[in-house]
Order: C-alpha cells, then sequence, then structure tokens
C-alpha cells in the first residue's frame, strides 16, 4: 500500500474536502482519501503509486491547487 500526502491550497470548509475526496477518488488505483482543511493537507491511499500529476489535475479539477509542501 502506498500513502502520499499533498498541500493543498485554497480549501476552506467541508464542501472543499467534499469535492476534492470526490475528484481524487476518481483517479485509477486510490483506495482512500483524506482530507484536513485546517492544514491544507490531502492524503491519498492506493494499492500501487499514483502519479503525482494525476492527483494534481484531480485537485485542480475540484477547483483546488496542489502547492510545493
Amino acid at each position: 500500500m502506498s500513502t502520499t500526502d499533498y498541500a493543498v491550497r485554497g480549501m476552506t470548509c467541508g464542501h472543499c474536502a467534499s469535492a476534492v475526496t470526490e475528484e481524487v477518488s476518481k483517479v485509477p488505483g486510490v483506495t482512500g482519501v483524506q482530507v484536513d482543511v485546517a492544514a491544507g493537507r490531502v492524503t491519498v491511499e492506493a494499492d500501487q503509486p499514483v502519479p503525482a500529476d494525476a492527483v494534481a489535475a484531480a485537485v485542480d479539477e475540484a477547483g483546488y491547487e496542489v502547492v510545493p509542501a
């Protein structure tokens, strides 16, 4: 199992967390998504490592931005 953390800019509420969770969950191979709005972090769990650009694209689709940690 692979777990990767991402810093995400722009999340401020539960709706933000839901939108990011929904989009990132669609990335092939992702088995779990945990969002910490207060910390601006998203943790992605997968059976195999998931390409960071795929996660960044999903976060972008939700209306937010992955930023360097």
